[in-house]
This record gives structure tokens, C-alpha cells and sequence, in this order.
């Protein structure tokens, strides 16, 4: 009985079956890397947007309320409130400019989509990278199975009369490239499927946090939902503001 094993197919295997086990290990350490830095990144920003939500509004002021969110200028709620708060400054103090056009509440919008734009595209950096290893890493380990069949096929062919350990030895080896394949392609499609909905799950949070936001600045008062229509005194529309 012949030698049949992952060490068998290395020693055994050409530059590529060495070469396409090699990019699949390559492939499987960005991935995991990409999801455990990606999932500690989400852990800190639901933290995050938990501090927003429960500490931010209940300051005495806007200074008090910004120091409620620490001093991590990675925090894209504190980058949301300081945007939000140099905006209108800005358009208040502001010589008459091409930009003055605008009414505050425009020029808000425009700078809270901004921040918001290059807080998504933080959260989103590294996932493009999950979904080409799990889009990619079946093909390249049934390349590598393929490529392996087929030599395995000719030294059968060469080596005389094809017995059936002869012949499953071989190919079995080289189905384990089709597994290998498998086995990085999981974990980063579901890493990145769970990626995906925390990251929309934060955003959600930022868009209600930037429209408070926005409210304030523009008219002194926080935009909040009707959760008792009798309590707010408004019973015709969906959004009730609050005097800070």
C-alpha cells in the first residue's frame, strides 16, 4: 500500500499544487485576520454608539456632551458632533462664499454625509477582501484538484496496469486541494455576512445620531421619535423635537 497523506502530496505534488496550497494559506491568513480585526473594530463602535445613545443627550451642555464620548478621534460619533458642531460655526461666521447659498440646515447635511461617508468606509475597509477569498478559494482549490487528477492520471497511466489503490491514492490527494478550498472560502463568507450586518446595524445608529444632530444645530431642539403622542402634545406627525 502506498503513502497517502498531506506530506505524501507535498513531497509529491509539482510547483503547483505547491504553489496553489500556498495561496490558499495565504488566502485563509487575510481573511481570519481581516475578520478578528474587523470584529474587535465592531465590538469597540457598538460600545461606542451604546455611549452615544445613553450618555451624549443627558449632558449639561454640547462641551460636556462631546467629552461623554472620549478623546478617540477614531470614534465616528465624536467625529459626527465635532463636524456637526464646526459646521454651523462655520456658517454663521463665515464671510458671504459660493457656499453661503446654502441654508444651514443644507450645509449641516452636507457635512454630517460627509463624516458619515468616511466613517462607512472605514467600517467597510477589509471586506472586500473576505468577499474575494469566498468567491474565489473553492475555484482555486478545484484548480488545484483538477491539476492533480490529471497528474496523477498520467503516472497511473505510465506506471502500467491502473489497480484501484493505484488509482484512489492519487486522486484522493488531490481532492484534498478541492477541501482545502472549502475550508478558507466558509469561514470568510460568514465572516463577512456577520461583518455585514453589524456594520449596517452601526450605521443605522449614526444616521439617528447625525439627524439629532442636525436638528440641534439648525433649530435648537432634538429631533426624537413619538413614543407618546399625549406626552409630546403632537398627534399628527411621526417626529416630535425636545427643547435641550
Amino acid at each position: 500500500m502506498q503513502d497517502i497523506g498531506l506530506s505524501h502530496l507535498w513531497s509529491q505534488g509539482d510547483f503547483v499544487i505547491r504553489a496553489t496550497a500556498i495561496i490558499l494559506l495565504i488566502m485563509s491568513l487575510l481573511s481570519w485576520i481581516v475578520i478578528l480585526t474587523k470584529a474587535w473594530d465592531l465590538v469597540r463602535l457598538k460600545k461606542m454608539a451604546h455611549g452615544a445613545e445613553k450618555r451624549f443627550w443627558f449632558a449639561d451642555d454640547f462641551d460636556h456632551a462631546l467629552d461623554t464620548l472620549g478623546a478617540d478621534d477614531a470614534n465616528p460619533f465624536r467625529m459626527l458632533a465635532i463636524a456637526s458642531r464646526e459646521a454651523a460655526q462655520h456658517h454663521r461666521a463665515s464671510q458671504p462664499q459660493l457656499q453661503d447659498v446654502l441654508d444651514i440646515s443644507d450645509w449641516l447635511t452636507r457635512s454630517l454625509r460627509s463624516a458619515i461617508d468616511e466613517a462607512v468606509a472605514y467600517m467597510q475597509s477589509g471586506l472586500a477582501v473576505l468577499a474575494s477569498v469566498g468567491s474565489t478559494a473553492p475555484f482555486v482549490g478545484l484548480f488545484g484538484t483538477v491539476w492533480g487528477i490529471y497528474h496523477a492520471l498520467i503516472g497511473i497511466g505510465a506506471s502500467g496496469v491502473p489497480t484501484i489503490d493505484k488509482v484512489a491514492g492519487p486522486v484522493g490527494e488531490a481532492l484534498i486541494m478541492t477541501a482545502f478550498g472549502l475550508a478558507v472560502a466558509i469561514p470568510a463568507v460568514l465572516g463577512y455576512n456577520a461583518l455585514s450586518r453589524g456594520n449596517k446595524a452601526v450605521i443605522g445608529k449614526l444616521n439617528r445620531f447625525a439627524h439629532d444632530l442636525h436638528a440641534y444645530f439648525a433649530t435648537g431642539a432634538r429631533v426624537r421619535p413619538i413614543a407618546a403622542k399625549s406626552r409630546a402634545g403632537d398627534s399628527s406627525g411621526h417626529l416630535v423635537t425636545e427643547n435641550q
